[in-house]
Formats: structure tokens, sequence, C-alpha cells
């Protein structure tokens, strides 16, 4: 059993409230989780407007599944959520 984990820095551009925030992160959370079946949660920069930093955790089999549902992830959130900026992902295999 292997699991990855990622530290995943986003930049919300637009949004003025924390109210805005939770909205945006709480459909980011429940799109991610049953669309790649991963636990995320907002980890940081819980009092910033217009940055988040959620960790993402998938475990499976291999440690390449593992990575590619974490890559999959990231490459969804670059195409289908405009409203979000990723700024760093470190991604981790344990």
């Amino acid at each position: 059993m292997i699991t990855a984990t990622c530290l995943l820095a986003l930049h919300l551009p637009g949004v003025r409230s924390l109210k805005e925030k939770r909205s945006s992160i709480k459909s980011l959370r429940e799109r991610a989780r049953q669309r790649f079946n991963i636990s995320i949660a907002e980890v940081d920069a819980h009092d910033l407007h217009a940055r988040c930093v959620i960790g993402i955790a998938c475990v499976a089999r291999t440690g390449e599944h593992a990575r590619q549902q974490i890559d999959a992830l990231l490459a969804w959130i670059e195409t289908e959520r405009p409203d979000l900026t990723i700024l760093d992902a470190d991604i981790e295999l344990l």
C-alpha cells in the first residue's frame, strides 16, 4: 500500500471575503472527492482571502497509480477551475 500526499498552494483571484473563499474551496473539495477518490482538507492560510493551502492524500496499491491520481487532480484544477491558480504543489510518496 502506497500513500501519495500533496501540499497544494492556491491563489484565488477575485475572492474578496472568507465566505467566498470557503464556498470556492468547498466546491473544489466535493468535486475532487467524487471524481478522484481522494481525501482533501484546507490546512493553512485560513484567514487569507486570496490564498489557500490544502492537503491531499491518495491511497493506492502502487506508487505509480497514486501519483497518477494526484497528477490528474492537478491537471483537472488547471483546466476545469479557472477561478483557481496553482502556486505550488509538493507531492510525496510514502
